[in-house]
């Protein structure tokens, strides 16, 4: 069962919203896309223009990404362009879906999918359900892509920001970022706690847009339904992840809770506090204090 909403944050952008739901779950026993995405709330997004659409990530099921082509079907659009934010599971699990389509990622993001392929179809990567088979990127490019949707121009920019391969949609026409997982709401998940320190020059560049608004996949659906978020996610996200980095030595602030920790943002209303990343926060320290 899904509980997938259709959200219109702009006039011509959906986000395709699931998760948040007491007592709800994709599926029995433990799992990526209850435990990972669900518990969290995640979104797709696709941006609209005359007959043709983008798609911002495919989704956690074959079923949610079913659910995506069904709606842009009935409001016309005929030709559909994928792109994929990073390459992590719960961005990729509806590819195949788009099978025919021109299914666009970063070269990084297609060497993580080929270099771990055969243990994401076998459901043997961060564990069940599999993913298979998996449709990889039919393009793929480096830094930079100009991406033409129907009359509208996008970009796709590449960041090292949570992951490696992070990928952007920026839409200067609107001031408007769609943000992957380089920015999330409540605080951003450490994925590759190797790499925090250069995080942090990538958020610099990345609020060198000065986007007007901010589209995560990670966070509040009434926020993402409202519009977005503001542009002071970035600073926001930088200053949570110079918290992480400042705990190998200040051990005072390990034991800092995170509603603590993030409070200035949650009052001043750039972040609101979901209980879901208390043990992403957790999960966060650990994996920094080991890194």
């Amino acid at each position: 069962m899904m509980h997938l909403r259709v959200l219109q944050p702009h006039p011509n952008v959906l986000a395709f919203y699931d998760g948040r739901v007491p007592g709800y779950r994709f599926a029995s026993g433990s799992n990526w896309v209850d435990d990972g995405a669900l518990s969290l709330g995640i979104a797709s997004y696709a941006i609209i223009d005359e007959a043709e659409a983008l798609v911002y990530d495919t989704h956690v099921s074959i079923p949610h990404a079913k659910a995506i082509r069904e709606v842009l079907a009935a409001r016309g659009v005929r030709r559909v362009t994928v792109v994929l934010s990073h390459w992590h599971l719960d961005h990729i699990a509806g590819n195949e879906v788009f099978t025919g389509c021109e299914i666009i990622a970063c070269k990084r993001t297609a060497e993580h999918l080929s270099e771990h392929r055969s243990a994401i179809e076998a459901g043997a990567y961060e564990g069940p359900p599999p993913i298979s088979p998996l449709v990889m990127p039919t393009r793929t490019f480096e830094g930079r892509l100009p991406i033409v949707i129907g009359g509208l121009t996008t970009e796709l920019l590449q960041f090292n920001i949570h992951s490696d391969d992070g990928v952007v949609l920026w839409c200067a026409r609107d001031r408007l970022l769609l943000a992957g997982d380089t920015l999330e709401d409540t605080v951003t998940y450490v994925a590759e706690p190797e790499n925090l320190a250069h995080h942090l020059p990538e958020l610099d560049r990345l609020a060198g847009l000065y986007p007007a608004r901010i589209l995560p996949n990670h966070g509040s659906p009434d926020r993402i339904a409202a519009g977005g978020y503001g542009p002071d996610l970035i600073p926001a996200t930088a200053r949570y992840v110079g918290n992480l980095l400042s705990m190998k030595t200040d051990r005072a602030r390990r034991n800092t809770p995170l509603r603590d920790l993030v409070a200035h943002d949650v009052i001043n209303g750039t972040l609101e506090y979901y209980d879901g990343y208390e043990s992403v926060h957790v999960n966060n320290v650990a994996r920094v204090l080991v890194a």
